[in-house]
């Protein structure tokens, strides 16, 4: 079944059925506004019901959400962006299409002269550039970097990947596979290693409970800090 676009008081709301879902979801994410996840048992018309009692939770929340969606930059040809290694040029060309060419240290990503480079096709197509330039940086940074900490703290994990994760920095599965998201490269360094070592640390302790904390102080320095300063910063906002 298709999704369902409702505008619930001004509020569009985007209905959709979720095997997964036992129960109806509400989730709220810059660039993405309101969606309801509907178990497949339940009906549009009931999620909707369900949907208008929260009505104001949402507007509240989505006006925290714009907030955010604020920060994000609007790319134009004299935006100043570098990721670790590259730094982002963006030039007007005779094209069909945007490309894009990655070179000695540069990010050229061309616009045609018949587009607007403010249109959401080209802000699309710059941060995708931008994302693909972090996955680079990201396999020829964050598996060393890994390695590097596990040795200094004499701890162990099964292998490292790297995904392009939108809803969390870092993962440590049960065996001890570490995923690490390609967004940690919008991070200071010092961050990136917090985010490695919070990994490394579900290596000995699997939960977030009081030893998991002790330990990550150990790790880190000052884990309380360290995670303040992560909650600055959003995947996707940049």
């Amino acid at each position: 079944m298709a999704d369902k676009i409702i505008n619930l008081d001004g509020v569009d709301v985007t209905f959709f059925k979720s095997n997964k879902s036992k129960n109806i979801n509400i989730s709220i994410k810059p660039f993405n506004g309101v969606k309801v996840a509907v178990p497949r048992f339940v009906s549009f018309k009931n999620a909707e019901r369900f949907a208008i009692q929260k009505i104001d939770w949402m507007k509240k929340h989505l006006s925290k959400i714009q907030m955010v969606e604020n920060k994000s930059t609007i790319f134009n040809f004299e935006t100043q962006f570098s990721t670790k290694k590259h730094q982002l040029i963006i030039i007007k060309k005779e094209l069909c299409v945007c490309t894009t060419v990655i070179k000695d240290g540069l990010l050229k990503v061309f616009i045609p002269t018949k587009k607007e480079v403010s249109s959401k096709d080209c802000q699309d197509y710059i941060r995708k550039a931008i994302e693909n330039v972090w996955r680079k940086e990201a396999k020829e940074l964050l598996p060393i970097r890994t390695a590097e900490l596990a040795q200094i703290h004499r701890l162990e994990y099964a292998k490292v990947c790297i995904r392009n994760s939108k809803t969390r920095w870092g993962s440590c599965s049960y065996k001890n596979n570490i995923n690490l998201s390609l967004h940690l490269m919008m991070l200071p360094n010092y961050l990136i290693d917090y985010v490695i070592l919070h990994e490394l640390a579900h290596t000995k302790e699997k939960n977030h409970g009081i030893h998991f904390w002790k330990l990550l102080d150990q790790l880190s320095g000052n884990a309380k800090i360290l995670d303040k300063q992560m909650k600055e910063y959003r995947i996707g906002i940049y």
